[in-house]
């Protein structure tokens, strides 16, 4: 059942966040879940990776050969690390930040920031929302089990804030799924 998934952004999108939540739900869950990043020395605005690899077998190489999934935040982020995706793989985009569609047959595009800033009230939520649209759109972890690791991981008092984001995410994905 090995799945491995490529998250990238810019630098503040918050894509490492998300990739830490989703190896912390998977492993809630009973899976085996390892998860690295690479950035920038950028702190904001440079590009930005963070890879999951999530198995019910245990895993003894942590990175990313051929992601099933890839999203991707930004347009230099889609140009950038889309290309090993596998060919049955998904390609999951920010539909206002990716403009520029790669050649790619399997592509769900989401307003991903648009939601997270004209629902939630903050780009800093995007992340959220596209974890939603992930765990919909894959089903490697269950909703519920995203949803404790995202209450686990955020300050308190994001929480709601937060739920939205995910829920926001998940049913943008289900028209898509």
């Amino acid at each position: 059942m090995r799945k491995q998934l490529r998250l990238s952004g810019s630098g503040g999108q918050g894509v490492i966040t998300a990739a830490i939540i989703l190896a912390a739900a998977a492993v809630d869950e009973g899976k085996e879940a390892v998860q690295s990043q690479s950035y920038g020395p950028e702190a904001r605005g440079g590009a930005s990776k963070s890879e999951v690899i999530i198995d019910d077998a245990p895993i003894y190489h942590p990175h990313v050969l051929v992601p099933d999934l890839v999203l991707a935040m930004t347009q230099k982020a889609a140009d950038k690390y889309w290309k090993d995706l596998n060919p049955a793989g998904l390609l999951v985009l920010d539909e206002q930040l990716v403009p520029n569609v790669p050649d790619f047959p399997h592509v769900v595009r989401i307003p991903i920031t648009k939601l997270a800033i004209e629902k939630v009230g903050k780009p800093l939520f995007a992340n959220i929302v596209a974890l939603g649209a992930l765990v919909r759109l894959t089903g490697i972890v269950s909703f519920d089990a995203i949803k404790k690791a995202v209450a686990n991981r955020v300050p308190p008092h994001t929480i709601d804030a937060n739920m939205k984001a995910l829920e926001l995410g998940w049913e943008a994905a289900a028209a898509k799924a």
